[in-house]
Formats: C-alpha cells, sequence, structure tokens
C-alpha cells in the first residue's frame, strides 16, 4: 500500500487550530522575551547606578579607618553597609594596595553559585572607586555586585512567561473552536450533502444557511446544482419508467406482452411448485377479428382489441394476469387456483362478457367472440412453453368445435361450453 495515499489528512479543525495555537505562543514568546530582555537591561543599568552608590557610601563610612589603618573598624563599617545591600564580595585596600577589609556574602549551595553566575554573565565589572582624603588618595573600594534580585526578576519573567503562554493557548484554542464553528460547520454540512448525494443518489437535501457570506453562496450555489440533478434525476426515471413499460406492455391496450407474461408465469410456477399449489393458463383468441379488420378497417380492429382487453380484464381477479400475446391473441395467469372448474367457470364469464356489442368509431356496432383453452399446471405441463402450447391447442380445439366456446388440454372428450348469445 502506498504510504502516502494510506497518511491521514488533517482536518480543517486541527489545521486552524494548530495555526492559531502557534501563532498565540509565538507572539506571546516574542513579548516575553522582548520584555525580559528590556528588564534585565534596566536591572543593569540600576544595578551598576547602584553599587556605585554603595560604594560611595562605604567610602564615606571606612575613611577614618583607612587613615588611621584601622582594620577592626574598617571590617565592621564594611559589614554594616554591604550585608544590607545587593553585595557579593566588598574590599577595601589601604594606600600601598593592601587589603585592610573584607566582606563576603555567605555561601548557600547552589542557588548562590547560579546567583553569582548570573551576575558575572549579565551585570558589569567589579567597580572599584578611590578613596580620598583631604585631595590625596589613601585607599580603594572594590566591589562585586550581587545576582539575587536579578535572579528573582528572572524567575519571575519565567513564571509570567509560563502563564502567559497557557493563557495565550487556551484562548487561542478558544478563539479557533468559536471560529470554526462558522467555518467548518458549513463545510461539514456541504460535505454531508455532496457525499449522501454522491453515495446515496440522495438529491433531496439542501445545504443549510451560513453565516459566513462565501460559505452561505457557496452554500446555495450547490443547493441550486442539487435542484438541477433532482429535476433531472426525476425526469430520467420517468423516462425510464416509461421505456420498461413500454418494453414490457403493449401500446394499444395497455396489456403486459407475451415476454412480461412468460415471465410472471415461470416464477408462477416456481412457486406453485414450492407451494403444492395449481396454476391455469387460458389461451384466449377472437373468432371474428380477421373479419372486422378486413371489412371495417385497422381502426375497427383497434377498438374490438381495446374491448376485449378491457371486458376479460373486469372478469379476473386482483392477482390475475391478462397479456396479449401478439395480434387478436390473449393469455391468462391465473394463480394460485383452487380446482380445474374455477378456471372453466372464470372462462364462461369471459366468453359471456363478450355477448354485448362493441361500439367502433361513428355508429357502427359489431359483434364477436372468443375461442379459449385451458391448461392447468402439472397437469398438462411444467414449464411455461408446455402449458402455452397445451392452452394454445386447446383453444384451436375448442374453435373447431364452435366460435365462443372452451376446451380444457387432455380432455378424453371434448367439453364444448357454448354460450347462447340472446
Amino acid at each position: 500500500m502506498n504510504l502516502f495515499k494510506s497518511r491521514t489528512r488533517p482536518t480543517l479543525g486541527s489545521v486552524i487550530g494548530r495555526g492559531h495555537l502557534i501563532v498565540a505562543l509565538v507572539a506571546v514568546a516574542m513579548a516575553s522575551v522582548s520584555l525580559t530582555l528590556l528588564g534585565v537591561l534596566a536591572l543593569r543599568v540600576y544595578a551598576d547606578h547602584n553599587l556605585h552608590l554603595i560604594a560611595r557610601s562605604i567610602n564615606y563610612t571606612v575613611e577614618a579607618a583607612v587613615v588611621f589603618d584601622d582594620k577592626a573598624a574598617a571590617t565592621e563599617a564594611l559589614a554594616l553597609i554591604a550585608s544590607t545591600e545587593e553585595v557579593a564580595d566588598a574590599q577595601v585596600m589601604d594606600e600601598q594596595g593592601e587589603l585592610l577589609a573584607r566582606w563576603q556574602r555567605p555561601e548557600t549551595g547552589l542557588l548562590s553559585d547560579l546567583e553569582m553566575q548570573i551576575a558575572r554573565v549579565i551585570l558589569e565589572k567589579p567597580i572599584s572607586m578611590p578613596i580620598v582624603h583631604q585631595g590625596q588618595e589613601i585607599g580603594s573600594i572594590l566591589l562585586v555586585g550581587h545576582g539575587g534580585s536579578l535572579m528573582s526578576f528572572l524567575l519571575s519573567g519565567l513564571v509570567g512567561i509560563v502563564l502567559c503562554t497557557a493563557i495565550s493557548a487556551w484562548v487561542a484554542l478558544y478563539l479557533a473552536r468559536r471560529q470554526l464553528r462558522g467555518i467548518t460547520g458549513p463545510l461539514r454540512s456541504l460535505a454531508t450533502v455532496a457525499h449522501a448525494a454522491r453515495s446515496e443518489r440522495a438529491f433531496d437535501q439542501r445545504v443549510p444557511p451560513a453565516d459566513i457570506a462565501e460559505l452561505d453562496n457557496l452554500g446555495n450555489d450547490f443547493n441550486a446544482l442539487l435542484d438541477e440533478l433532482e429535476s433531472w434525476q426525476t425526469h430520467l426515471q420517468s423516462e425510464n419508467e416509461t421505456l420498461a413499460h413500454q418494453a414490457s406492455h403493449d401500446s394499444l391496450t395497455g396489456l403486459p406482452n407475451r415476454a412480461f407474461f412468460e415471465g410472471r408465469l415461470m416464477r408462477a410456477l416456481r412457486n406453485a411448485g414450492k407451494l403444492d399449489e395449481r396454476v391455469a393458463v387460458l389461451f384466449l383468441d377472437s373468432d371474428r377479428f380477421k373479419e372486422i379488420n378486413d371489412n371495417f378497417g385497422h381502426a375497427a380492429g383497434d377498438a374490438v382489441l381495446v374491448a376485449v382487453a378491457t371486458r376479460v380484464r373486469a372478469q379476473l381477479r386482483e392477482e390475475d394476469l391478462v397479456a396479449r400475446l401478439g395480434g387478436d391473441e390473449f393469455a391468462i395467469l391465473l394463480t394460485p387456483l383452487h380446482k380445474a372448474e374455477d378456471a372453466e367457470r372464470i372462462a364462461d364469464k369471459i366468453i359471456a362478457s363478450m355477448e354485448i356489442p362493441i361500439q367502433l368509431p361513428g355508429s357502427t356496432q359489431v359483434l364477436t367472440s372468443l375461442s379459449i383453452g385451458i391448461a392447468v399446471y402439472p397437469d398438462h405441463g411444467v414449464t411455461p412453453g408446455e402449458l402455452l402450447d397445451a392452452a394454445d391447442a386447446a383453444m384451436y380445439q375448442a374453435k373447431r368445435l364452435s366460435r365462443g366456446a372452451q376446451q380444457t388440454a387432455g380432455a378424453e372428450l371434448p367439453v364444448v361450453h357454448v354460450q347462447t348469445r340472446s
């Protein structure tokens, strides 16, 4: 399988949400870093200025101790000031550069080392200030700054960055979801309707309106396209139904044709074999159709065929089937058939229905009759061809005996039923 094809594509929601989150995080990071750098620079200037002020204060305090070379007084004065300020190391030198007094901030482990490292990297270099007495330099002071305040500032900035990042991420996700409701909602509806139209041919569904103008216009255009497709599908279905009906029905009488009849007969025989039922096939033929057609024309013949089809259908049950096989030949399928006498009784009703004259175009009326042959499954055949042939042979036997008669196939003696016309 192709790895590129099997890879899951990201959704629009995830793309937009990730984009919002990245933009928010980058913006917060840039702002935080910028503010931190500005703060560090400001703190550096402040710390340098503060060291100079501390150096001046120590200068004034230890001046007398340096003049009298009093180490104890110098150490006490130096510790008094340096211990309360941001000083890591303070030294007082005499005129010869010898160490007179020194104060160092007590070590507190890893945190103290970290503060000193920050102080060395960020703060200015240690400052040196001369001690002047009556216009003459009598010593000097060396101060090294301490990074405690800077460390606190950096930690506070880091905490602020983390909090701002978390808040920004939440706000970005919230805004992304809010925006997605206006973008992906209509697109999801559009995709759902399009999928239903493609896979299920459901052209009756429509895309709901959207708040965004472009998406609403897209939905309206897609709905208009669905309207056209639905109209075209209805038109095609209507044409297909018409063509299917024309292919399986006689255009003159509207009855099913031979192919339709044989298909139904085959299914009826299959069901009858499973349910152990009987089925009857009646073969009908007009006795005077050719004479009427020759004397009165094809229009009259067509009128006779339509009238015969209407009268025959009126004598049957709803589940029975009558078809025009061609010319003036008709066939009837009776299923289920309880007994052979039922088929003969229906044949008698059909023959009797022909006693009423048929109105031709104009004022002419004609009389016609039907000869009927009956074949019963499984007595006279087990296939459609066998039953139709048996019923056809019985019909010709009835026609030879008398017009307007019926005959059952396989009868030892001809049994002819003739309806007396009034």
